[in-house]
């Protein structure tokens, strides 16, 4: 007998006398690319289809061959198909549901690609038609929660998880991410961490090996839409108490309230948003070249209004954004029109949600921002772009209402490299938050990022023009803050973890300030601002000498400290005699700054300091030993809150997420 070869969905016998013949899945397939309803010649069509072992490649191939013309003629067969996959998902014959997803995955992909080089049609259309989309999804994420959270066959679980990736490509289709594109990015960021500790999770992998230009630009855009839209929402209600009643009572009685007042303008934040554009951070090599996409400022330009969609669509977050997703190609640059990137809506964003951490949503809110200015802060190409002298931009950031200071007008705002924003922000952080409820963790990864910065600067011996004064300045109120409030913090934290960073970050100053401080007057100043403060740094030691020599709990960390101020002591001791000389031969009683610096620069020859080894290393950001539990409840809490936020749109749509009530 012939033996029988199986090609391309054709088979044929080995003596090639014979015409070919085709599998019946194929030919199943050809009738499904006709005009003509299928089942009416055959009744059990549909039931026999998935009997059938699947051929992706006929399938894909023959959607490929087709135009777009062609493919609307069958338009009805295919939504037919995919419809009847779905009910094909509801079965108990394993088989039937396995061949059912692999089509869907065919379908998808075979579709999505013909529309990449055809804008004829629209995706959601073809697939399940406009009028049957909302009923075809809710039945498809009904199917598909039932499958992932059964006790079953974890292959086919994997299936499940492919084909909800291959729904998420449409972020890189204009037309679709400008209407689907929040619900994608939302659920791609809650499958990345399905499940992602307990085993191999296909998201994970996929993120971070994707490479195509347009998908990340697109879920770039979906991101800085929605962040722009939660700045933009502050922004207003921070004009509203401006100009009301509120206003005009603190201008009468004083700013003595002002804190209240702050605390009343609150918008709900956007986790969801924001858990997605860390794991594309994190994960994703290649999306740190986003962040640094030139765009005009959204806010700032009116968009061109789309056209309604047929189906409306709920957003599936907290903080929906406006429907005109901004394209980097619909909207050209313009010279009078503020050039803005996702980083410095991110940056803005972060000095909003980042002001008040009492609240539980943006303190996660808060712990996130600085995660991902961690990974950005490590990453060689985002440090790169973040001290470019040639990408200078005016970088807003909010700052938190104070009685000391008067808001900076948002005019007089220089155009520097990103890394100065960067900085800002950690500075406006350190100045705004040391209270009662003292927010340690945010505080030791506030310090890191700054550490992570100065590292790169020292490598690669980049001279960065920022008022370094303000940085030091921050530094030392917050060791006189924690000297302050010794007995209460030491009652919750180790004080001395934050205090050793904090030195550690001045001795990385004193040590290699000359190799990336702007000019040697910068150098001059550290040393002024170190004797300046001197009695800070004197009571921070007498406090740590005082525990490092009893026999207590904090006994090492303490000692570790006391070694640590060994340079910053040397140059006080150095100094301070020198200048009190001068003083006294120049019957001077209060010396100028300039007349100290004098001093200093003409006793630096005599000093001499210790090489402290380690002050330009650091632990890198690892999330899977460290952060596991912060994501679990992070993802629980946003998983809690779309469905919640659902519920207030449209029922028919809660069961489209269903699935991560399983989440953990």
């Amino acid at each position: 007998m012939a033996q029988v070869e199986k090609r391309g969905g054709l088979l044929r016998k080995s003596s090639a006398s014979k015409k070919p013949l085709k599998e019946k899945v194929v030919l199943m397939y050809d009738e499904i690319f006709t005009t003509e309803d299928p089942s009416k010649c055959s009744p059990r069509f549909w039931e026999e289809l998935f009997l059938m072992k699947v051929n992706l490649e006929y399938l894909e191939g023959k959607l490929e061959s087709l135009d777009g013309e062609e493919l609307m003629k069958i338009k009805d067969n295919i939504n037919c198909l995919f419809q009847h996959c779905i009910q094909a998902l509801g079965e108990e014959h394993p088989i039937r549901v396995v061949n059912a997803l692999q089509t869907l995955c065919a379908l998808i992909r075979g579709v999505h690609q013909k529309n990449k080089s055809t804008s004829g049609f629209d995706i959601i259309n073809m697939l399940m038609g406009f009028d049957k989309a909302e009923l075809c999804m809710k039945n498809l994420m009904e199917s598909l929660d039932s499958l992932l959270c059964a006790e079953g066959s974890e292959s086919l679980k994997s299936l499940c998880l492919k084909l909800l990736l291959c729904l998420v490509t449409i972020l890189s289709h204009p037309p679709s991410r400008r209407e689907h594109g929040y619900d994608a990015v939302v659920l791609l960021a809650l499958l990345v961490n399905y499940r992602k500790y307990e085993s191999v999770n296909p998201y994970i992998v996929k993120l971070s090996i994707v490479d195509d230009e347009a998908t990340l630009n697109g879920m770039g855009l979906v991101i800085a839409q929605a962040l722009s839209e939660y700045n933009r929402q502050y922004k207003d209600k921070e004009e509203e108490h401006q100009s009301g009643f509120f206003s005009a009572l603190t201008n009468m009685v004083g700013s003595m309230f002002i804190a209240d007042a702050h605390e009343k303008i609150s918008v709900q934040t956007n986790e969801a948003i924001l858990l997605a554009l860390y794991e594309a951070v994190h994960l994703n090599r290649n999306f740190i070249t986003v962040l640094a996409q030139s765009h005009p400022e959204m806010g700032l330009v009116t968009t061109p209004v789309s056209p309604a969609p047929t189906t409306p669509v709920t957003p599936l977050g907290t903080t929906p954004p406006s429907s005109d997703v901004i394209s980097s190609v619909e909207l050209p640059l313009d010279a009078d029109v503020q050039t803005s990137n996702l980083l410095i809506t991110f940056l803005k964003y972060s000095s909003i949600v980042m002001q008040d951490t009492k609240d539980e949503h943006r303190l996660h809110s808060g712990k996130l921002c600085l995660i991902i200015l961690t990974c950005i802060a490590e990453d060689q190409y985002a440090n790169a772009f973040l001290h470019d002298d040639n990408m200078n931009f005016r970088v807003n950031l909010h700052r938190m209402p104070m009685r000391h200071r008067k808001k900076a007008a948002d005019k007089n705002l220089p155009c520097r490299p990103l890394v100065c924003a960067v900085l800002d922000l950690m500075v406006e952080f350190i100045v705004t938050h040391m209270m009662k409820e003292f927010p340690m963790d945010l505080y030791v990864r506030c310090i890191q990022v700054v550490h992570k910065l100065l590292c790169y600067q020292k490598k690669c011996r980049v001279r960065l023009h920022y008022t370094w004064r303000e940085l030091w300045s921050a530094l030392i109120n917050l060791l006189k803050f924690l000297m302050s409030n010794e007995t209460v913090l030491l009652a919750k934290h180790n004080i001395f973890t934050l205090a050793l960073m904090i030195v550690n970050l001045f001795n990385m100053f004193i040590t290699y300030g000359d190799t990336f401080l702007p000019t040697p007057s910068s150098y001059d100043e550290l040393y002024y601002e170190i004797i300046r403060m001197h009695q800070s740094f004197d009571n921070l030691y007498s406090m740590v000498l005082r525990l490092s020599t009893n026999a207590g709990q904090w006994k090492e960390a303490a000692s570790k400290v006391t070694h640590a101020l060994v340079n910053i002591r040397a140059i006080i001791n150095h100094f301070n005699p020198k200048i009190e000389s001068y003083a006294a031969v120049n019957h001077i009683s209060q010396l100028s700054e300039e007349q100290v610096l004098e001093v200093v620069r003409a006793n630096y020859d005599t000093l001499t300091l210790k090489l402290q080894d380690g002050l330009d290393q650091y632990e890198r950001y690892s999330e899977q030993h460290k952060e596991a539990a912060f994501f679990k409840e992070l993802v629980r809490s946003i998983s809690t809150n779309v469905r919640r936020n659902l519920a207030f749109h449209t029922l028919s749509q809660e069961v489209l997420l269903k699935e991560f009530s399983t989440i953990s």
